[in-house]
């Protein structure tokens, strides 16, 4: 029986699925479980696995395509099945028409063996009733000819590459089969395009004269937002903190962490534990409110920031409060570098109270932020810069010292709250002994 191939649903609020590409093609054989889809939602890119075993026949859809949730796009046919009536219709591509027919090639299969000079009437078919598909020729075309010839095709199977890595390779016009790939058993990591992009002309990269369309990732933030900005009444109040101490502390710990073997600790581990401790003190900058009620959790699930190429991605660290901060570590480092390379599942980015935004890596002294729809407040976290500051006997000194600007929902709670949060968190950072506490 035919099994359908839908467009899955990844999120409770999500609409739609943006095709990124398929892995596999009309005609193809696949396994239950094999990626046969990389789909794209405005949070994450997720692989598709296949829903069975069989042929893939009737796709619909191309690189591009935004589709609604649970809409078939395909079907897996066992061996000599075809596709249900209902998919043939002029809604279909004649491709896709074509796939039903007996034998022939796939158009992506004529074109392979025209372009390497091989005859696809002497090809066996594994597809949809004896069709020749991509696969096929690919076989052909490596195993040589009668004659003992070397295959024409090295390397045929799709490269090794992760979602993040396809995106950008697709949008800078980058062939993944020249891109040497520095991930396990080679596969091509974001990273490895990145450096693609840097050596090619710069034509090949966004410049200003292009059109960049407005919609996935970057269309989602702007209406979430737009939605927060409007809604909620923002209230802005900036602090400053002397972050002597800080600075010392994390890097006594980074000295054990190096002795230890354990993870390396970076600024955001100490702020996102800072942040818990001064929020648990603040329950109600920790909340989020309904038509009924002001909720607030008992555990605290910080979002931090990370910017991407075509806009930003908010993971979230569960239960803070909960973690030493060696795990703490070890969970911040993991989740911030699974963002960067857009490898994150739908579980971490969804449940956050409360969100920290930090541009302190491009010297920005500091900004405001808005809040994400559905919490209380956030936290806008400048660089650290020496500053000349009194030193409280008379005299002055120059301090590390860093400005955190907090976005409150005035709806929630008063500026009075705001303050000591925000007061708390500062004693936190100046005293980091205090998170022990």
């Amino acid at each position: 029986m035919a099994e359908p191939i839908i467009m899955p649903k990844f999120e409770m609020s999500q609409e739609i699925g943006t095709i990124v590409e398929w892995s596999k093609n009309e005609g193809d054989t696949v396994e239950k479980g094999e990626t046969i889809l990389v789909v794209e939602t405005d949070k994450v890119t997720m692989d598709v696995e296949s829903p069975a075993s069989g042929i893939m026949a009737g796709l619909r859809g191309k690189s591009g395509d935004a589709i609604p949730v649970t809409e078939i796009i395909g079907y897996i046919l066992e061996p000599g099945e075809e596709l249900p009536e209902e998919t043939i219709s002029e809604s279909v591509s004649e491709e896709i028409k074509d796939a039903g027919k007996p034998g022939g090639a796939t158009p992506l299969a004529q074109r392979m063996a025209e372009k390497a000079g091989v005859d696809v009437i002497a090809i066996q078919g594994s597809g949809t009733s004896g069709k020749v598909t991509k696969s096929d020729v690919e076989k052909v075309l490596v195993a040589g000819d009668e004659n003992g010839k070397a295959g024409l095709v090295s390397d045929p199977g799709k490269v090794r590459a992760t979602p993040a890595a396809r995106r950008i390779a697709r949008e800078k016009g980058i062939n993944l089969r020249n891109v040497t790939g520095s991930g396990p058993r080679d596969r091509v990591q974001a990273a490895d395009v990145k450096r693609a992009v840097a050596a090619l002309p710069v034509s090949v990269s966004r410049k200003a004269g292009q059109s960049i369309p407005f919609s996935g990732m970057r269309k989602k933030i702007a209406e979430r937002m737009t939605a927060s900005y409007q809604t909620a009444p923002h209230v802005y109040m900036t602090i400053k903190a002397d972050m002597s101490a800080f600075v010392d502390f994390r890097s006594r710990l980074n000295l054990r962490a190096e002795k230890t073997g354990a993870a390396h600790f970076s600024a955001t581990t100490l702020l996102v534990k800072a942040v818990s401790w001064a929020l648990l003190r603040n329950p109600l900058l920790n909340s989020v409110l309904t038509d009924e009620a002001i909720e607030m959790p008992s555990e605290t699930n910080i979002g931090v920031a990370v910017a991407l190429d075509d806009g930003l991605i908010v993971p979230v660290i569960r239960n803070v409060e909960q973690r030493g901060l060696a795990e703490l570590a070890g969970i911040v480092n993991g989740i911030v570098n699974r963002a960067r390379k857009n490898v994150l599942v739908p579980s971490e980015v969804v449940g956050g109270t409360f969100t920290i935004s930090n541009l302190g890596a491009y010297g920005i002294e500091q900004f405001t932020a808005i809040i994400n729809p559905g919490q209380t407040g956030i936290l806008a976290v400048g660089a650290i810069q020496d500053e000349v500051v009194p030193d409280g006997d008379g005299g002055i000194a120059v301090q590390p010292m860093m400005r955190m600007t907090l976005g409150l929902d005035h709806r929630v709670a008063d500026g009075s709250r705001g303050a000591r949060f925000l007061v708390d968190l500062r004693d936190a950072l100046q005293e980091p002994e205090l998170m022990l506490w």
